[in-house]
């Protein structure tokens, strides 16, 4: 479900690397649930007139992923996203399978925050994408004893 894990538990250096398949059913949910009706992403018959010849999961649901993986994987859910900078390197198609690497770059205990970073690469080694970010983390409860 999700883990409250204080920034004193999260040091520099902590990694996590994931796989996982892209599918058709991940995409629906998120033009779902976005309303991202790009036709890049939704229409077979525009997709193919592009450089990329069919249509490709939205950047941004991959994007999502990785901070899920960030989350679930590494430094817990009580960090909120303060600064997250994407680049999408390279088209991710449908049935692509990426391994997404995530690591602890830096942390500022007395600013509370986290940033990581992390890198996607599909199935033939190629980068799709790069991030940096910044979480900022609450502060600790005054004791009562």
């Amino acid at each position: 479900m999700y883990e409250l894990r204080p920034i004193d538990d999260i040091q520099v250096g902590d990694r996590v690397s994931i796989t996982k398949t892209v599918t058709e059913a991940d995409g629906a949910m998120y033009v779902a649930a976005t309303g991202d009706f790009g036709p890049v992403h939704v229409d077979d018959d525009y997709a193919t007139t592009t450089r990329f010849g069919e249509r490709l999961a939205p950047g941004i649901l991959i994007g999502g992923i990785c901070t899920s993986i960030l989350s679930a994987e590494l430094v817990g859910t009580l960090g909120v996203s303060i600064r997250d900078c994407f680049w999408f390197t390279g088209a991710v198609r449908y049935g692509d399978t990426l391994t997404f690497e995530l690591w602890v770059s830096a942390k500022d205990e007395e600013a509370r925050t986290v940033d990581w970073q992390a890198s996607a690469r599909n199935q033939e080694g190629t980068e799709v994408l790069k991030v940096d970010a910044t979480l900022k983390f609450p502060r600790k409860k005054a004791s009562t004893t």
